[in-house]
């Protein structure tokens, strides 16, 4: 009895033979992946530039109504303005300082680190009151 070999062969799955289409195949989903990676990537360095650019202009807000707060203590003999609508009215700013978000700055005075002088904060892009983001 003569015995046949058999040869088997198994292939793995990169080591197959697609032809063209299974190339054509694999560019695509390759190129698509590409794609939706460099979306995502175009979004999110957006979305941490917008925001960076809100602390930036709030931040700016800040110092002008520092400045402005900083004169009206000079001309009241150290007293600080009851609200930061006080200043507008006394000519001391144009309008009263807004974040980059629209929500007003707060004024504390005496200031929680300066105990002898005062705080200007923002609530940040989230909006609550003394949250993480806040920019002081």
């Amino acid at each position: 009895m003569a015995s046949r070999s058999r040869v088997s062969k198994v292939f793995f799955p990169w080591e197959r033979r697609r032809g063209l289409f299974g190339a054509l195949g694999r560019a695509r989903v390759r190129f698509a992946t590409a794609i939706v990676i460099g979306i995502v990537l175009i979004v999110v360095l957006r979305t941490r530039e917008e925001r960076a650019s809100g602390v930036r202009a709030t931040r700016a807000t800040l110092t002008v109504a520092h400045r402005a707060v900083v004169a009206y203590r000079a001309d009241h003999e150290g007293a600080c303005p009851k609200a930061l609508a006080e200043l507008v009215v006394l000519g001391y700013t144009a309008e009263v300082p807004t974040d980059a978000w629209g929500s007003a700055v707060r004024l504390s005075c005496p200031g929680r680190k300066d105990p002898l002088g005062f705080d200007l904060v923002s609530d940040g892009p989230d909006g609550l009151p003394f949250g993480l983001d806040r920019v002081e």
